[in-house]
């Protein structure tokens, strides 16, 4: 066994490869990646030196692929990630849409008004937004046609930017994105909000303690 093989096949404690933990975390972290996970990135959350990991991606993508699997491991825009299989798009694209006459769920409205009127912007900013993943929700309003990739972040990493479509203004009849309603005709005014503020504002023990009893029977 030469050296190279030495370094990749070592072991732990317990007797199981470090190698083998190694491929279940970067399939763990592939999984749920919501864009190309760049090849350094990987080295570090592994622990693992670059060409090991670049090593690992590309057994795995040949053995997903010499099994059959309905997925494979693909790398674009410079880093890695997990896709369906190019050959299942029928299939996929059946579960996705289902039906056109499918009413579009809570979520995924509430997302497409953060894409409307915070485009461009990337999966992860409406992560941000939302507070949770909005992968398989924006798959689905791009793949009904409501949003698209209009370009990639100028920061590091490039994130996919998206935006909505022609079809999205279609549906509210509307000429461009421009008209819009103002978010501020869903704000409540200033009397409003200082009235949910009284009615909300927690009394220190303190004060309470100091009123008197009120006496009316």
């Amino acid at each position: 066994m030469n050296g190279e093989e030495m370094s990749t096949q070592q072991f732990d404690e317990n007797g199981a490869s470090v190698e083998a933990d190694t491929v279940r975390a970067l399939e763990a972290i592939l999984m749920v990646a919501m864009e190309p996970v760049d090849p350094s990135l990987l080295a570090q959350l592994l622990e693992q030196p670059i060409e090991v990991v670049e090593r690992l991606c590309a057994e795995l993508a040949s053995a997903y692929e010499l099994a059959g699997h309905g997925f494979q491991l693909v790398k674009i825009a410079g880093g890695f990630r997990l896709q369906s299989h190019p050959d299942l798009a029928s299939y996929v694209e059946r579960f996705v849409l289902d039906s056109q006459e499918v009413r579009i769920s809570s979520a995924a409205l509430e997302t497409l008004a953060i894409i409307a009127y915070k485009q461009p912007i990337s999966r992860s900013q409406v992560s941000a937004i939302r507070g949770v993943d909005p992968d398989a929700v924006m798959r689905t309003l791009q793949a009904r046609g409501y949003i698209t990739e209009v370009g990639r972040d100028d920061g590091p990493g490039q994130a996919v930017m998206f935006g909505t479509t022609q079809l999205f203004l279609e549906k509210l009849g509307l000429a461009s994105i421009d008209r819009l309603p103002g978010i501020s005709e869903f704000v409540p005014d200033a009397s409003v909000v200082e009235a949910l503020e009284m009615g909300l504002r927690i009394v220190p023990q303190s004060q309470v303690s100091n009123v008197a009893p009120d006496t009316d029977i």
